[in-house]
């Protein structure tokens, strides 16, 4: 087996400079690669001494980049699969690149975004000294069935030794590996919080010890916030470390701890990435760094852009936002976050899952798990959906209550370009699904309307 694994490990070193020579620089070729040669190739390769892991349905890239970012900021460069996949091929070639021929480790610390399916195939091999769990929620239903598959999945194959940074307000995944070491994170409630579900997914509606009703002390969205069960002692876990005071127009926060608090500045206006930053806050305060250390520098780390970024075209912005189709809580929560934007806005959904078509089957019943109705408001003037996929949007959208009128359908995606209104002050939103064929199509146009909006500016701001 040790020739095997050193032939897999010598002909996956071999391939990457012919990927960087055809262009194919963010690949987990060398991993699948190795795997096929060597099933046990995770078990052989050697590791660096000290392991950070991010896993959870929503969230584990910006989390994990945001980690990388902080650790090159202290002087520290760490192994990473940021460029490549997060099953085990890619988490494979992630530690190719931090080995030597002679399988000698080139790091002393990783960061590794894991994909939560694939804990049987990982977990084994990889053994996180910490690991952050962002939250567990529906995904897609053709790759991760439930969320409570999926923190059994976690549950089971978590190695003993790791220490997890769990989302309190998450109730699917506070309470997973309970005889692992922990601390908890979260958000305080908030003036926009309810009492009731005001999402069509509620998957968390049971007390997971007795089955009796829980009762929401204050819900975020579906299954986040706190709740109690009103029949056994099962209710949300205290925080080790907590936001509270959030506010958006300053941009700051308030930031507690065990015996401190203190003010900290918000990097992205996304409630989402407030939860990412603080679950980052708390692993850095694990590693040992110090609170005022961390305050510094966490100013100068940026959230992913290309999952929500904009451009500028006189009074006009365009967005280039990542939706994740097949995904109906993250699409959800990105409706949830565009309608409170301020202003006046135009949609244009490219979420057709283009690179999945040829083997995936057709199923569409995520959207009608998808709060579509966020979108019948005011401020979103139009929708344009595309292609064949479009019409199932279509008929979503009016069953959502959406005005007809204002909805567009168009086949070729040059058309939804030109179908726009363009208007000062307008704000456009091209959202692309995360599969490789509509991100591409979804970055694409986001540029193409840039370049149709500067030739076609108002006459006031010409």
């Amino acid at each position: 087996m040790k020739l095997r694994f050193f032939l897999a490990l010598l002909l996956a070193k071999l391939s990457i400079p012919a990927l960087k020579i055809t262009g194919h620089n963010a690949t987990d070729f060398p991993g699948s690669l190795a795997l096929k040669i060597c099933p046990d190739f995770l078990r052989f390769v050697n590791k660096p001494k000290r392991i950070i892991a991010v896993t959870g349905t929503n969230g584990k890239t910006s989390t994990a980049n945001l980690t990388i970012d902080m650790l090159k900021r202290f002087g520290v460069e760490t192994l990473n699969n940021s460029r490549g996949s997060n099953i085990n091929s890619g988490i494979s070639s992630a530690l190719i690149n931090g080995v030597s021929i002679f399988n000698k480790e080139k790091y002393y610390l990783a960061v590794l975004e894991i994909d939560e399916r694939s804990a049987a195939r990982i977990f084994p091999y990889v053994h996180p000294d910490y690991m952050i769990v962002t939250n567990l929620s529906r995904d897609s239903i053709m790759r991760n069935a439930h969320p409570e598959y999926i923190k059994w999945l976690l549950g089971k194959y978590i190695p003993k030794k790791t220490t997890l940074i769990l989302n309190g307000d998450c109730l699917m995944s506070s309470n997973i590996a309970p005889e692992n070491a922990r601390v908890y994170f979260g958000i305080r409630e908030l003036p926009t919080d309810t009492k009731e579900c005001l999402n069509l997914i509620d998957d968390l509606q049971i007390c997971p010890v007795c089955h009796h009703k829980l009762e929401y002390d204050y819900r975020r969205y579906s299954n986040i916030g706190h709740a109690h069960c009103t029949n056994c002692d099962f209710k949300s876990p205290d925080y080790t470390y907590c936001g509270d005071g959030v506010d958006m127009n300053r941009m700051r926060f308030k930031f507690f701890g065990p015996n401190f608090m203190t003010e900290m500045p918000i990097i992205d206006q996304r409630l989402v990435n407030l939860y990412n930053e603080i679950a980052l806050i708390t692993l850095m305060l694990q590693l040992g760094y110090k609170l005022e250390e961390i305050k510094r520098e966490i100013s100068n780390i940026e959230v992913v852009k290309s999952r929500f970024n904009y451009t500028s075209v006189g009074s006009m912005k365009v967005y280039n936002v990542l939706g994740k189709g097949l995904n109906a809580y993250a699409e959800s929560r990105v409706y949830e976050t565009i309608v409170s934007q301020p202003g006046d806005k135009e949609l244009i959904l490219f979420i057709n899952d283009l690179g999945m078509a040829a083997h995936w089957s057709e199923n569409i019943s995520w959207i009608y798990d998808t709060d579509f109705e966020t979108l019948k408001n005011d401020r979103i003037k139009k929708i344009i959906v595309f292609g064949d996929r479009g019409l199932d949007y279509k008929v979503r959208l009016l069953l959502a209550g959406v005005e007809e009128d204002k909805i567009t359908h168009v086949m070729e995606a040059k058309e939804a370009i030109t179908a726009v209104d363009i208007k000062p002050n307008m704000n456009y939103y091209v959202l692309y699904g995360a599969d490789p064929g509509s991100f591409k199509l979804g970055t694409q146009q986001a540029e193409a309307l840039v370049e149709y909006l500067k030739k076609n500016l108002p006459k006031e701001e010409q």
